[in-house]
């Protein structure tokens, strides 16, 4: 089983991209916020997941092991197939960790191709695997720039619990510190 290739994505960067490693070309399909980080010509390395079915083997790639984590944690899922969860996957770890922990169905439901039903079956499966609400709460605890993030948007007059919705919606938390204080406003603004 492959588990991480380091090589150049071929342009255009497409999903799946083509990783060159040693002259071989690998197909790995990746979330759409890994494919933008991807940039020609420097060299990245993939967190794999080798896929096998009857009729086809397939590569998912992931830019941390944490992602990589949660797609086989969803791929445990029974009635998840592995397009399903890394469109979840590129929702953002910390948002599908909190809507898991507070049983938010419609955070899952906005996905394609994934169904109420299903969606509480993610829940229900994952919740003890992922944690209580408690080991969740990202006030408590070091959280680095989780914890960062809230005590600015406290800072800036958010109530907490607003503050702590919006950081749990953030898409991509794989950026800078700045770009997800940005994105939190964005969506702190809309519901306003």
């Amino acid at each position: 089983m492959i588990g991480a290739l380091i090589g150049i994505a071929d342009t255009p960067i497409t999903n799946p991209l083509l990783l060159i490693v040693g002259g071989v070309g690998y197909r790995v399909a990746v979330c759409e916020h890994v494919r933008k980080d991807i940039h020609p010509n420097k060299p990245v390395t993939l967190y794999t997941h080798t896929h096998v079915r009857e009729d086809a083997l397939d590569l998912y790639g992931f830019l941390t092991k944490n992602d990589l984590a949660l797609f086989e944690l969803l791929l445990s899922v029974s009635g998840i197939g592995p397009k399903t969860a890394l469109a979840i996957v590129d929702r953002g770890e910390i948002g599908v960790r909190s809507a898991i922990a507070t049983a938010d169905v419609s955070f899952f439901t906005t996905v394609p191709r994934l169904g109420r039903k299903n969606a509480q079956k993610i829940i229900i499966e994952l919740k003890t695997k992922l944690g209580s609400i408690q080991e969740l709460d990202l006030a408590s605890g070091d959280h680095g720039e989780t914890k960062d993030l809230l005590e600015a948007l406290e800072s800036m007059g958010f109530a907490k619990n607003e503050a702590l919705e919006a950081i749990k919606h953030i898409k991509n938390v794989n950026v800078s510190m700045e770009e997800k204080l940005r994105q939190a406003l964005k969506l702190l603004s809309k519901r306003q």
